[in-house]
């Protein structure tokens, strides 16, 4: 199955989230001058457009980046990701949204390296238009999970994977917790991010218990809830388990959620998480 297409969802809340604990880790990463490698298991089309057709008919961009975009003042944390979708959005207007590869490519330095990997037959060949002109940058076509296993660890011993599917299938839960070992069996000083959404909580608790069942250490979970938990069709909430987290991020995070849920959610509904699954 590869029907979904992240162009109906750029910008989102989900977006939102992950694109600011993704960009506060790589510029964790970015404090030594040492290299390090960036893995996108699933990368999607790179920079999305919020004025077509598909942005328009689901319009989930404008509860999601566009109340950022109104924003005079925001926390200084986030200041790096919003600079970055200002870039594709030179004259003040948003129409562009980066896609994490996009971010990251944004963000990361001439030392630094990145390697995407995409299925969709649509998403791929512009995820390598995209970066035809960079040479940090490396496209392919394949499994995202096995990337996990056959391109860690990176010569530099430093890098960090987004690992975010679209969990079109069941089995995409259990297959993130079994890239994850594959990685960290083979890198296990790595960073590992793995986004969820919230659509039926007890996978995601499922997935805890996996992730809990490895002895992996050090993992935080991060989420920011739109809706209370429903049984109803539809994403209520998101977020992030991050293994082997910089340590300021948990710090970083607990200041910037109250601000984003007040700022995303002014109905002041659903919550806000920053705890250890399993500490150091």
């Amino acid at each position: 199955m590869l029907s979904y297409r992240h162009s109906f969802h750029a910008g989102n809340h989900a977006d939102v989230l992950k694109h600011i604990v993704q960009t506060l880790i790589i510029e964790s990463l970015k404090e030594k001058e040492k290299p390090f490698l960036y893995l996108d298991t699933h990368a999607g089309a790179g920079r999305y457009q919020l004025t077509n057709a598909h942005a328009t008919r689901t319009g989930e961009y404008l509860e999601g980046i566009a109340r950022l975009w109104q924003q005079e003042e925001v926390p200084e944390l986030i200041l790096p990701y919003l600079e970055a979708v200002g870039e594709l959005n030179a004259n003040g207007e948003l129409r562009y949204y980066p896609g994490s590869p996009l971010l990251a490519g944004k963000l990361l330095r001439e030392q630094d390296s990145l390697m995407l990997t995409e299925l969709h037959p649509t998403d791929f060949p512009l995820l390598r238009t995209e970066f035809s002109r960079d040479e940090r940058v490396r496209v392919s076509r394949e499994d995202g999970f096995g990337q996990l296993k056959s391109k860690l660890p990176p010569p530099s011993r430093r890098g960090f994977a987004l690992i975010d599917p679209p969990y079109e299938l069941k089995q995409d839960y259990s297959a993130v917790v079994k890239g994850v070992v594959e990685g960290h069996k083979r890198f296990a000083t790595g960073t590992y991010a793995i986004w969820y959404p919230v659509v039926h909580r007890q996978q995601i608790k499922r997935m805890l218990k996996e992730l809990e069942a490895t002895g992996i250490r050090k993992i935080l979970q991060i989420e920011l809830a739109v809706k209370p938990d429903s049984d109803q069709l539809g994403m209520t909430a998101s977020g992030m388990i991050v293994i082997n987290p910089p340590w300021k991020l948990e710090s970083q995070m607990k200041s910037i959620l109250p601000w984003l849920h007040k700022t995303l959610v002014p109905e002041g509904i659903g919550h806000t998480l920053v705890e250890w699954v399993v500490p150091e």
